[in-house]
C-alpha cells in the first residue's frame, strides 16, 4: 500500500488508478489556474500536454498554457522528459505548494499527466491538488485489451474514445482484430475484394447460437472496413496516446470471408469460380449443404471448416496482403492467428495432401506449423515478429514466436518453459465477452460464462508453475472483446467497463500490490462516476452490502453502499421489486423478522447513478 502521512485521508482524496507504486501524502493542496503555465520542451511532452489539456477543461473549464520557457517567478507544471530508473514508463509526480514537476521517459511523462489529472478535485469553483510525491512503473511491459471489429464493425469515432479511455489506466497495447469468418476490415489495394465481398454479410442470426434450430436471420446487411487512411490515423491517434496498435490477420482459419471473395486461395481446386471440394460446406453446424464452398460471407458464429490452401498462390496473397498491413502498422508484431483451425479440408484436400508428402510432415497439425513458419520467415525478413493463439504451438512452434495463451494457462506455460515469450489472456478470467451476473436472464445477451470484476481482479499474469527465469518470458497481460454478441458502443462499453478498470490494475500491480477491498470500495466509486461524466456507458456493478444479524433481537442490520460516489439506492425487503418507487436508502436499518417457519426475506435493490441511469435489480438473500 502507499505510504500514506497521518491526519491525511488517503482512501478520499488520491483515487489513482491503476494504484501507483508509491505515493507520499503531504499536508495542502496546489492551485491550478488558467494562467498555470505547462512547460514542455520537447515535442512528446507538448503532444502529451496538449492532450491532458484537453482532459483538464472537461473537468475544469480551463486549460494550461503550454510554454517551452518558464515565466519569471510563477509557480509551473515542470515535464522533464529524463527516463527513470531504466525504465521509459516509469515516472516521478512530486506536487508542492511551489509547482508541480513530472518526471519521466516519453512514456512516463504521459502516465505522470494521467496520474495528475485523477488528481485534480473541483473544490468551490476551484482546480486544486493535493501535495503529494508518487514514484511509479508499470509491472508489466504489455498491457492489452483486443478489440474484435470482425464480428461486428465499429466506426472510428468509437476505437478512438476507447483508445482515449485505454490510454488513461495506462494500457499500451490495443490488439486489432480486423478478420475473421464473418467480415474482413482492411483495404487491401491489391485486392479490391476483400472489402467489396469480404466486408459484408446479407445477414445475422438473432439470439443466442443455440436458442433457434434452424436459425433465425434479421435480414439486414451487415459490414463495413478501415480505408488505408482510416487504419492509419487509428495508429497515430494510438501513438500520441502512448498505445501501439498490434493487427491481427487471421489464419491459416476463420478465412471465410476471404475465400467468399478469392476461393481460389483455399484448399480444393476452383472450377468455374467456385471451389469444390470433397467434404460438404456447413451452413449452420447442422445441415450440410453440397461440397461447394460458399460464395457467402456468414452471418452465423462457431468455428468454421474453411481454410487457406498451403499453395504458392496463398502464400503469395498473404505476403501481398502482409506487405500493406506492415506499411500501415508499425508495430514490432503483427498478429496471425493461428486458432480453431479444423483440418477437415487439409484432410481431402489432394493439394494439402500432396505438401504433406512433399514436406515429410507427420500429419495435418504438423502441416499448419509449416503454414505458419512460411508466414513468419517472411515477417521476419521484414523486421517483424510474430504473435499468435496457442494453438501455434500444435505440431511445432514456429521459431521466433510469441504465444498468446487464451485456452486457460497450459498453452503459455509449455511455451514460456520453451523460451518463447508469452501474453497472457486466458478466457478463464480475461474473456470480456462473457456475463457479468450468474443470473443470466438480468444481463444483455452474452456469448456465455461468467467473469465478474472481482475474478478479473484476481488474476496475476504470472502462474505459479514458471519458475523466475521462466517467468520473465511472460510480458504481460491482455483481454479480449469478442463481439459476436456486441453490436453497439453502449454494449461494447457495458462489457468492457468495469472490467477494464480492473484489468488495469492487473497489468500494473504486482499480485502482491493488489487489494480488491481497496480498489473496489475506495477508488472504483469515483472512477464510475468520472466514466458516466464522459458518457461510457459502463456497466452499475452490484452495491455492497453488509448484513449482520442483532444477537439480541434476531433483527439483521443492512448496510449498503453503492460503488458509483453521489448514486442513490431503493430497496425492498417485502419480496417485491424494487425501482424509483421504492424505500430511498439513507443509512443502515434493521430487517423486519420473519415469524417462526417463514421463509427469510430477501432484500431487492437497484443503483441509480447521478446521471440518472438504473442499475439492473440486484437481489440479496436476508439471514
Amino acid at each position: 500500500m502507499p505510504v500514506v502521512v497521518p491526519g491525511i485521508a488517503f482512501s478520499q482524496t488520491y483515487p489513482i488508478l491503476p494504484q501507483p507504486r508509491t505515493l507520499t501524502a503531504g499536508e495542502g493542496q496546489f492551485r491550478l489556474q488558467a494562467g498555470t503555465v505547462l512547460l514542455a520542451t520537447t515535442a512528446s511532452a507538448r503532444t502529451s500536454a496538449h492532450l491532458f489539456n484537453g482532459l483538464l477543461e472537461g473537468k475544469t473549464g480551463f486549460q494550461l498554457r503550454v510554454q517551452q520557457a518558464a515565466p519569471a517567478n510563477a509557480p509551473v507544471v515542470l515535464l522533464e522528459e529524463e527516463i527513470v530508473d531504466g525504465n521509459p514508463e516509469a515516472y516521478t509526480l512530486q506536487v508542492t505548494n511551489e509547482g508541480i514537476g513530472i518526471r519521466g521517459g516519453s512514456s512516463g511523462l504521459f502516465y505522470g499527466l494521467q496520474s495528475l489529472f485523477q488528481l485534480v478535485e473541483m473544490q468551490g469553483g476551484e482546480a486544486v491538488v493535493p501535495l503529494v510525491h508518487i514514484a511509479d512503473a508499470p509491472a508489466f511491459g504489455y498491457r492489452g485489451i483486443m478489440l474484435d471489429v470482425s464480428r461486428h464493425f465499429f466506426s472510428t469515432d468509437q476505437i478512438k474514445k476507447i483508445l482515449d479511455l485505454m490510454a488513461q489506466l495506462k494500457f499500451n497495447t490495443m490488439h486489432w482484430h480486423l478478420t475473421d469468418d464473418q467480415g474482413w476490415r482492411l483495404e487491401i489495394k491489391k485486392y479490391p475484394k476483400l472489402t467489396e465481398i469480404g466486408a459484408w454479410r446479407d445477414s445475422t442470426i438473432i439470439g443466442q447460437y443455440y436458442d433457434f434450430k434452424p436459425f433465425i436471420y434479421d435480414g439486414e446487411k451487415h459490414g463495413g472496413y478501415y480505408t488505408q487512411e482510416e487504419a492509419r490515423e487509428i495508429v497515430r491517434y494510438a501513438a500520441d496516446r502512448h498505445i501501439t496498435v498490434i493487427p491481427e490477420i487471421e489464419l491459416p482459419g476463420h478465412s471465410s470471408a476471404v475465400l467468399a471473395a478469392y476461393p481460389e486461395f483455399g484448399s480444393f481446386e476452383v472450377q468455374d469460380g467456385t471451389a469444390r471440394g470433397s467434404i460438404a460446406a456447413v451452413n449452420d453446424k447442422r445441415e450440410p449443404l453440397n461440397n461447394e464452398i460458399s460464395r457467402q460471407v456468414p452471418g452465423y458464429w462457431g468455428v468454421h471448416y474453411n481454410i487457406y490452401g498451403p499453395t504458392p498462390a496463398a502464400f503469395g496473397f498473404l505476403e501481398d496482403v502482409l506487405a500493406e498491413v506492415m506499411d500501415i502498422f508499425p508495430s514490432e508484431y503483427i498478429h496471425i492467428g493461428g486458432d480453431e483451425v479444423p483440418k477437415d479440408h487439409w484432410e481431402t484436400s489432394a493439394i494439402a495432401q500432396k505438401v504433406i508428402k512433399k514436406e515429410k510432415l507427420a500429419d495435418e497439425h504438423e502441416l499448419q506449423s509449416y503454414f505458419i513458419q512460411q508466414i513468419e520467415q517472411f515477417l521476419n525478413k521484414n523486421g517483424r515478429k510474430i504473435i499468435g493463439w496457442d494453438e501455434i504451438l500444435e505440431g511445432g512452434l514456429a521459431p521466433n514466436a510469441t504465444v498468446m495463451s487464451w485456452r486457460g494457462e497450459k498453452g503459455g506455460i509449455a511455451a514460456a518453459k520453451m523460451g518463447h515469450d508469452v501474453i497472457m489472456t486466458p478466457n478463464s478470467h480475461l474473456y470480456f465477452d462473457h456475463y457479468q451476473a450468474e443470473d443470466k436472464t438480468t444481463e444483455p445477451l452474452a456469448i456465455g460464462g461468467f467473469l465478474p470484476l472481482e475474478k478479473v481482479y484476481s488474476y496475476s499474469p504470472i502462474p505459479d508453475a514458471l519458475n523466475p527465469e521462466e517467468a520473465t518470458h511472460v510480458l504481460g497481460v491482455q483481454a479480449n472483446l469478442w463481439t459476436e454478441y456486441i453490436d453497439s458502443n453502449q454494449k461494447m462499453e457495458y462489457f468492457l467497463f468495469p472490467r477494464a478498470l480492473a484489468l488495469a490494475e492487473v497489468a500494473w500491480k504486482t499480485r502482491e500490490d493488489k487489494d480488491y477491498s481497496y480498489f473496489v470500495h475506495e477508488r472504483l466509486p469515483q472512477q464510475l462516476r468520472s466514466l458516466e461524466e464522459r458518457g461510457v456507458f459502463f456497466r452499475i456493478p452490484e452495491a455492497s452490502v453488509r448484513i449482520s444479524k442483532d444477537a439480541a433481537t434476531g433483527a439483521h442490520r443492512i448496510s449498503i453502499q453503492p460503488l458509483v460516489a453521489g448514486a442513490k439506492v431503493y430497496y425492498t425487503v417485502d419480496g417485491h421489486k424494487a425501482d424509483q418507487t421504492a424505500r430511498l436508502y439513507t443509512g443502515p436499518f434493521l430487517a423486519p423478522v420473519p415469524g417462526a417457519g417463514q421463509e427469510p426475506l430477501v432484500l431487492r435493490y437497484i443503483t441509480l447513478t447521478p446521471g440518472g441511469r438504473s442499475s439492473n435489480e440486484f437481489q440479496v438473500p436476508i439471514d
